[in-house]
């Protein structure tokens, strides 16, 4: 039942911010109803995609959430379960250094033991890959706002700046070659 709550609040905030951003869309698509020129009138006219980006943003944050609090409840859990093999284990306090020494062995063997275990369960697998899928997914709607902020403000894009990066790196090598070959003419004349 509060599953159905927080889905129907969360479909009429959806519906809402995508109605008041129509709203400014239509208003910032006529000139003469919106005195902003520049970049601020090509931000508020791509507020549109913005807001829909933050919208699905939430959802996948959301589920980025749940499937992160089931990683730390999976680990938690096999952290305490290891724990009281090595308190059942080895009950009493070292006294000496071979009793540590002893006592830190146990530990690490159950400890790699459970927590290899847990690592190589499906049940972990399955909840690891859908939380790094949604990372990505989260990723992605910050860079698709970003890209439309830089192009708002007629800026180039990360993947134009890549590119010049990626260019850049390779004139430095080539001129670091040109130059490693000029030495070496240079000390063979001499």
């Amino acid at each position: 039942m509060q599953e159905d709550s927080s889905k129907n609040i969360t479909d009429y905030y959806k519906h809402l911010s995508l109605f008041w951003t129509d709203i400014m869309y239509l208003m910032s698509s006529k000139p003469q109803a919106l005195t902003s020129t520049g970049p601020m009138r090509a931000f508020a006219s791509n507020s549109k995609k913005i807001t829909t980006e933050l919208i699905e943003i939430n959802e996948d944050l959301m589920g980025f959430n749940e499937y992160l609090t089931e990683y730390y409840k999976q680990l938690a859990n096999a952290w305490e379960v290891a724990q009281k093999k090595v308190n059942l284990k080895a009950p009493e306090v070292p006294q000496d250094v071979e009793q540590i020494e002893t006592f830190k062995r146990i530990w690490i063997d159950i400890f790699d033991n459970d927590f290899t275990e847990l690592f190589d369960s499906k049940k972990f697998g399955e909840n690891y890959g859908k939380l790094v899928s949604k990372e990505l997914e989260l990723t992605k709607h910050w860079n698709n706002i970003t890209n439309v902020i830089l192009q708002s403000a007629n800026l180039p894009s990360k993947e134009e700046i890549d590119e010049v990066y990626k260019e850049m790196h390779s004139l430095k090598k080539r001129v670091g070659k040109l130059e490693l070959e000029l030495k070496k003419k240079e000390m063979s004349k001499k």
